[in-house]
């Protein structure tokens, strides 16, 4: 039984021993520039990545922070009213994350250098 495993377990790592030699043959040959060839296909994409984060995801925090936001402060509300004492920490957290994400658009991608 343990030899079949192990028998089983050099067949594998021999057989992807030969794929990675096999996929690796192509870059080594070429002789490009691999940092050249991915710096390349960063300024192209950079732009598109750049918009999406700037129309999808940030809109998407920002809907979603504003939400939590609301609903705490409503929870706080309704924690003031049944205990006397209004807890503030929860909604300021929420309203500065929603704060630093709506701005977020106009200096990250300064930070970053794009």
């Amino acid at each position: 039984m343990k030899s079949n495993r192990k028998k089983k377990a050099m067949l594998t790592i021999l057989a992807l021993a030969l794929c990675a030699g096999t996929l690796c043959i192509p870059a080594l040959a070429a002789g490009g520039d691999v940092a050249g060839a991915v710096q390349e296909a960063w300024k192209s994409a950079a732009t598109q990545i750049k918009t999406v984060v700037d129309t999808v995801v940030f809109p998407a925090l920002d809907m979603i922070l504003a939400i939590a936001f609301f609903g705490k402060l409503g929870m706080a509300y309704f924690d003031y009213r049944k205990h006397g004492q209004f807890e503030w920490t929860g909604p300021v957290i929420l309203f500065a994350c929603l704060i630093f994400t709506l701005t977020a658009p106009l200096y990250v991608w300064k930070i970053i250098g794009l």
